[in-house]
C-alpha cells in the first residue's frame, strides 16, 4: 500500500475509499469537520508502528553464554513534561509538521586498515575492536532497508522527510570507507574488501587468541569467555560483494571525529604514511599496548606513538607482533575538503539533494557546517564539532559560534540577549533543529583547529547557554557517546527550553537509528516523537547462511555478545520511544 498522510486520508475518506483502502468498512459520513478529523487521527494510530519500530517489538537476547536475539515485547510511548505539561485531547488536535531519521555513528570500516589499534582493545574496549566490524557496511545497508519499508513516521503517519547522519560516518578517514557509504546510502554494489582481493588480511585470522578468530578452531578470549562460535568460510563472505538498495529518501550528513582524524583521536595528518604501507601490527605486548592506547586518549601524550607502531617492523624491539599486508591505494586518508568534495559529486547524489547538505560556501572544507530546509517553517543546521588537533571529544570555534547565533538571531521574534533581557523584532519565527556529532557534555576538547588556528574553541557548556536564550531552538540531536539518552535543557520558564536527544551508534548494540516527528498539537505545545527503529534483518539465521540477510542477522548477534557490549546503551525507557512536550514558538502556527 502506498505511504498514507493525513490529507491523502482526508481526500478519499468522503467516499469511503480511505477506509477501504485500509481494510475496514466504509462509515457514515461523519456530522462535522472535527468529528472527521478525529476519525482520521484514530485511524492512522491504527495503521502506524509498522514492523521494525520498537513499538511493535524489540530484538532481546534470550539464554546463558553465547545469547540468540529473538523477538520481545515493544516499548510503550514515554511521555516527557520537563519542560511544559501535556493538555488533554491533544491526540484529536495533531498537525504533523515533518518526520525524518537519523542515523548516527555508522562508522563504515576497512577492518583490514594498518592503521588500525585492535591490540588496545583489552585498554579501549570495543572501539578498538569488534567482533562484527568486519560487516559494518552490510549492517548500515540493513538499516537502509528498513528506512524504506518504514516509509512513514511511526506516529503521525507522515511521509518521512529525509534522513541525517550525524558523524562518525566512517571509521579511519579512508578513501574507500567514504566510497563505501556513498553506495550504502545511494544503492549499488559494496565489495568491504581492501588490500589481497583473494581474502582477508587482519587480525581476525592472524592465530592470536586476543581476537575471534571465526574460521578457526582456536580457542581464543571470545570463545572461551563469551561462548562464541566458530564459523567456517565466515571471512570469505564478509569481504564479499553485496547490493545494497539505497535510501529512497533524501539524506544528509553531518561531520564526526572519526571521519576526519586518524582512529577519531589522533592529530589530523599523523599517520598519512602508515595508511598505504604494507605492515600491520597484529599484537603488541603490555607496554605498547597502553603506550598506544595513551597516545590516543591522554591530552599530555596525544600522538607519541611508541617507536614499534612509529615504524613497525622496522625496529628489533619484539614488543610487537607485525604481520605483511598488501598495500592498497584506496585506503589513503581524506581531508575536510575531500570529505565535502564526496558530497558535492554529482555522482553521489543518489536520492538528493546535490552536496547532502554541503554547499560550494562548503567546498574548501574549512567550514562544514550549513543549514537545510526540514520542511515549511523548520530548519535544520548542521554543526561541526570536531578538532582536527586530536582527541575523540569536540568543541565548537567560535568563529561557527557566532554564525549560528546570527542564524538563530535572523529568525527569531522572541529572543533574550546576553544579560537575559527579553528582545522582540519583527521578523517571522522559524523552528530550528540542530546536528552535530558530539553531545554538550562531551565537548570539553578545546584544542585549537588548524582549519582556523586563531579561532578560540568553546565547550558545550557555553552553546547550550546561548541556545536557550533563542526559543525557537527545539532540539539538538546528536550521537558520539554510543548511548541513547534524552535530556531536557531548561532554564526556569517553557519558553527557554529545548530538547538534546542523543541516540546510540549503529555499530555497537543495540544498533538502532531514531525516528523523529514534530507535530504541532494546537493548544500551545509542540511534540516530538522519537521512535528507536531496527534493521531489516532476521532476528536469527543460520551460522551457514552467508547471504545478506543471514550476514546481517549475524551483525546484530555478534555485537549483542561482544565482550564489552553495554546494556546501558539502550538508555531507559525516557531515552528511547518519548513524547517530548515543548511550548510552542509561534502560537499562531
Amino acid at each position: 500500500m502506498a505511504p498514507l498522510n493525513r490529507r491523502g486520508f482526508l481526500t478519499t475518506t468522503t467516499t469511503g475509499l480511505g477506509l477501504a483502502a485500509l481494510g475496514l468498512s466504509a462509515a457514515p459520513a461523519p456530522a462535522s469537520a472535527a468529528a472527521l478529523d478525529r476519525l482520521v487521527r484514530q485511524t492512522m494510530s491504527r495503521v502506524a508502528q509498522p514492523d521494525g519500530t520498537t513499538l511493535a517489538q524489540v530484538a532481546t537476547p534470550v539464554g546463558e553464554g553465547y545469547r540468540l536475539l529473538t523477538a520481545g515485547p515493544g516499548w510503550p510511548i514515554e511521555v516527557r513534561e520537563d519542560l511544559v505539561p501535556a493538555q488533554p485531547g491533544r491526540d484529536d488536535r495533531r498537525t504533523a509538521l515533518a518526520a525524518f531519521v537519523q542515523f548516527t555513528d555508522l562508522h563504515i570500516m576497512d577492518a583490514q586498515s594498518p592503521v588500525r589499534f585492535e591490540y588496545t582493545h583489552p585498554v579501549i574496549g570495543s572501539s578498538a575492536h569488534r567482533p562484527q566490524e568486519t560487516l559494518s557496511a552490510l549492517g548500515a545497508s540493513a538499516l537502509v532497508k528498513r528506512v524504506n519499508s518504514l516509509r512513514v513516521g511511526p506516529v503521525t503517519g507522515r511521509p518521512l522527510d529525509f534522513m541525517v547522519t550525524t558523524g562518525d560516518n566512517t571509521d579511519n578517514h579512508e578513501t574507500v570507507e567514504l566510497e563505501w557509504l556513498m553506495a550504502v546510502l545511494n544503492g549499488g554494489a559494496v565489495t568491504p574488501n581492501t588490500g589481497d582481493p583473494a581474502w582477508y588480511e587482519g587480525v581476525q585470522n592472524c592465530g592470536n587468541e586476543l581476537y575471534w578468530q571465526p574460521d578457526s578452531d582456536l580457542a581464543d578470549r571470545y570463545k572461551t569467555r563469551g561462548g562464541f562460535p566458530t564459523i567456517p568460510g565466515f571471512l570469505a563472505a564478509a569481504v564479499a560483494p553485496f547490493e545494497s538498495p539505497g535510501l529512497d529518501v533524501p539524506w544528509y550528513c553531518t561531520i564526526g571525529n572519526h571521519d576526519d582524524t586518524p582512529a577519531g583521536t589522533l592529530p589530523a595528518g599523523s599517520m598519512d604514511e602508515a595508511y598505504l604501507g604494507d605492515r600491520k601490527i597484529m599484537f603488541a605486548d603490555d607496554d605498547v599496548r597502553d603506550q598506544a592506547a595513551e597516545a590516543m586518549t591522554n591530552e599530555d601524550e596525544l600522538g607519541r606513538m611508541p617507536d614499534e607502531v612509529e615504524s613497525p617492523g622496522d625496529t628489533v624491539s619484539t614488543a610487537a607482533v607485525t604481520s605483511t599486508v598488501t598495500p592498497d591505494d584506496r585506503r589513503a586518508p581524506f581531508d575536510t575538503r575531500a570529505f565535502v568534495a564526496a558530497h558535492l559529486d554529482e555522482a553521489n547524489t543518489g536520492p538528493g539533494p546535490v552536496g547532502h547538505g554541503f554547499t560550494d560556501d562548503n567546498a574548501d572544507g574549512v567550514d562544514c557546517f550549513y543549514t537545510f530546509r526540514i520542511a515549511d517553517g523548520v530548519t535544520g543546521v548542521s554543526m561541526d564539532t570536531t578538532t582536527l588537533a586530536g582527541l575523540a571529544d569536540g568543541s565548537i570555534g567560535k568563529y561557527q559560534f557566532d554564525w549560528l547565533e546570527r542564524t538563530l538571531r535572523a529568525s527569531s521574534s522572541v529572543y533574550y540577549d546576553f544579560w537575559g533581557w527579553r528582545r522582540t523584532q519583527q521578523v517571522t519565527d522559524e523552528l530550528f533543529v540542530l546536528f552535530s556529532h558530539h553531545t554538550s557534555g562531551t565537548m570539553g576538547n578545546i584544542l585549537p583547529d588548524s582549519r582556523r588556528p586563531g579561532d578560540l574553541r568553546l565547550t558545550g557548556d557555553i552553546l547550550v547557554h546561548m541556545l536557550k536564550r533563542y526559543p525557537n531552538v527545539l532540539a539538538w540531536v546528536n550521537g558520539h557517546t554510543h548511548y541513547n539518552r534524552i535530556q531536557a535543557h531548561t532554564h526556569g520558564t517553557a519558553e527557554r527550553g529545548f530538547w538534546e536527544i542523543n541516540t546510540a551508534s549503529h555499530i555497537d548494540h543495540p544498533q538502532m537509528a531514531r525516528a523523529i516527528e514534530i507535530v504541532d498539537n494546537e493548544d500551545g505545545t509542540l511534540s516530538l516523537f522519537t521512535t528507536l527503529l531496527e534493521a531489516d534483518s532476521p532476528y536469527q539465521a543460520d551460522h551457514g547462511d552467508f547471504s545478506a540477510d543471514g550476514l546481517a542477522s549475524l551483525y546484530r548477534e555478534l555485537s549483542v555478545n561482544d565482550l564489552y557490549a553495554d546494556p546501558a546503551g539502550y538508555g531507559g525507557p525516557r531515552d528511547r520511544n518519548v513524547e517530548l512536550l515543548v511550548a510552542a514558538r509561534n502560537p499562531a502556527r
